[in-house]
């Protein structure tokens, strides 16, 4: 049975990991409200991605717990947690390059179809196959659908990268720097289509654009040593002193 909607889709704490002496992620707690966008910034070595790895659950943490929908997840392994609904993206572009997009596409979609449709040809899938045919429309990728997913660009593999994420149509979408590497023309459209995502798709974001944070974010986490500093509203975490100097570079 899921949280009543006023409950946080995702939950935080305590949430811990040592690494011998490195305290990557230390005693962090923080809830993801359903709906709209939450991200989480901070300098280079806060923490952040390590973060996303506990909770997508690519890592065991040392100490603490993840809820996800109302139900403790921390001991769930990622294929579990995505079959939850809980989907993530990473750094590093993950996509089969010899394959046309569209095939990268369809085996996602095929992927989380029920199991005993799991397995059947490609023909009779239908309901994959129009699950393909919509993102490929919605991500603007179309015309490049017979393409290999290695000849495309930067900008349009990041974003079949989320497309792919979203075959499973998960209740939370974990972005990890979508915008990494991109033109700012890339990033402007990238931006558009992740306040997109967030009509229908809760999802949290880690960028290290923050100009494109402060425009997209209902609330905003800020990271640094492994720990977390601050969270609020934009405004809020703006007028910080200590996030001014410590991750802006202002003086308090």
């Amino acid at each position: 049975m899921n949280e009543p909607a006023a409950s946080p889709i995702l939950r935080a704490s305590g949430l811990s990991i040592h690494f011998g002496a490195l305290r990557a992620v230390d005693d962090v707690s923080f809830d993801v409200p359903r709906g709209g966008i939450t991200s989480i910034i901070g300098p280079n070595g806060a923490g952040k991605s390590t973060l996303f790895n506990l909770l997508s659950g690519s890592l065991k943490p040392s100490a603490g717990a993840v809820r996800f929908d109302g139900t403790d997840i921390t001991a769930l392994p990622p294929a579990r947690r995505l079959r939850r609904g809980l989907a993530r993206s990473f750094q590093i572009t993950n996509l089969f390059f010899e394959l046309p997009v569209r095939e990268n596409l369809r085996l996602a979609c095929q992927y989380y179809e029920p199991r005993v449709k799991l397995w059947l040809p490609v023909a009779r899938n239908t309901r994959a196959a129009d699950r393909t045919e919509q993102l490929l429309e919605s991500f603007g990728l179309g015309k490049r659908a017979a393409t290999p997913a290695g000849a495309l660009s930067h900008g349009e593999q990041r974003r079949l990268e989320i497309a792919v994420t979203l075959a499973s149509q998960p209740k939370l979408l974990l972005l990890d720097e979508p915008t990494q590497g991109m033109s700012h023309g890339d990033t402007a459209d990238t931006e558009k289509l992740i306040a997109a995502l967030a009509r229908d798709t809760t999802v949290l974001l880690i960028e290290h654009d923050v100009d494109l944070v402060m425009g997209l974010s209902n609330r905003v986490i800020v990271m640094a040593q492994g720990r977390k500093l601050t969270e609020g509203t934009p405004a809020q975490v703006r007028g910080n002193a200590e996030v001014q100097a410590a991750y802006f570079g202002d003086k308090p």
